[in-house]
């Protein structure tokens, strides 16, 4: 693939992004900032709330009253950090964990919904994407350095790709 198709393929998937989330995600549910925040503790722990604003792309207050929300709806809780006293982690409940789940069923039932309706062939494209989509992921999502601040180099592939956990998703 041409670096010249960049931009049709980045259309198809901010249109497809958008679409699935409205379509697939329960209605008067979580936000998808909530639902982010409770994958993320979900899946790397407890977190300073300095860091989950930072690990979210939210200021610190937004943050803080994000997680004050979720702590009021009993998804999250607030706790003293055992090193150092002064510093709360935020970490996700039961409930937060019962409510993730929730949400993936749901966007999974309204997908399979949606799958139904396509061709055999249009599914089996969709699959074969699978992996490339992971890598693409997982490309997007690693941390930046100095050297890829601006993104990977065009010839710069992944090798040895890993199935993306889909208890991650939020």
């Amino acid at each position: 693939m041409e670096i010249a198709s960049a931009p049709a393929l980045t259309a198809a998937l901010e249109q497809l992004v958008r679409v699935l989330l409205r379509r697939l995600s329960p209605r008067g549910g979580l936000s998808i900032t909530a639902a982010a925040t409770l994958a993320t503790l979900e899946r790397c722990g407890p977190q300073r709330l300095t860091e989950l604003a930072a690990r979210e792309g939210v200021t610190q207050p937004a943050m803080t009253q994000l997680v004050s929300r979720l702590q009021g709806e009993g998804l999250v809780t607030r706790d003293v950090d055992p090193s150092d006293g002064r510093v709360v982690r935020v970490g996700i409940t039961d409930a937060g964990r019962a409510a993730l789940a929730h949400r993936r069923e749901v966007r999974v039932r309204r997908l399979a919904e949606l799958l139904t309706r396509l061709s055999p062939a249009d599914r089996d494209a969709l699959l074969a994407a699978v992996p490339a989509i992971e890598a693409l992921v997982r490309l997007a999502d690693a941390p930046e350095s100095p050297e890829t601040a601006d993104g990977p180099e065009p010839d710069q592939t992944i090798t040895n790709p890993r199935t993306v956990d889909t208890g991650a998703s939020f």
